[in-house]
């Protein structure tokens, strides 16, 4: 009997120190240390320009724009998607990946066809490999106006 308390004891002493928190910092401590170098090696995607205003368009006309910017960060920008926020705004953004200082540009078409009078301001929601990856891009503004 006591055998066998003390085989449970033995063991749950052992299962208890495989699960505190200084048995998980000694392999840490007795290896080489890994540092992160590529943190803070982040690219950034820096516009040229944050809003442009296409000023009075008459309803059914399509404009397009485009947005020139930089990587102002030190690795390859790679952009994976650009969005509008309304499906009459469509951004079309480089696919090849943009080295660090190098400039680019992303066209942004509106089509006004359907849209009603008035002011109106759409965003473009730029997903890239930066820090954070989404990233709130450019903006465009109108005012739409009846066709006479």
């Amino acid at each position: 009997m006591k055998a066998t308390f003390l085989a449970i004891l033995a063991v749950s002493l052992a299962f208890g120190a495989c699960n505190s928190p200084e048995g998980s910092k000694a392999p840490a401590e007795s290896g080489s240390q890994a540092q992160d170098t590529s943190q803070g090696a982040r690219p950034v995607i820096s516009f040229e320009k944050q809003v442009h205003d296409f000023g009075k368009i008459v309803a059914g006309e399509v404009v397009e724009y485009s947005f020139k910017f930089k990587n102002t960060g030190n690795r390859d920008l790679l952009i994976s998607r650009a969005e509008a926020s309304c499906g009459c705004t469509i951004p079309e953004w480089p696919k090849a990946p943009i080295r660090p200082g190098d400039s680019a540009y992303i066209k942004v078409k509106f089509d006004s066809k359907g849209r009603p009078e008035g002011y109106t301001e759409k965003e473009i929601y730029i997903e890239a490999n930066t820090e954070p990856s989404g990233n709130a891009g450019p903006r465009i503004t109108a005012e739409i106006v009846a066709k006479k």
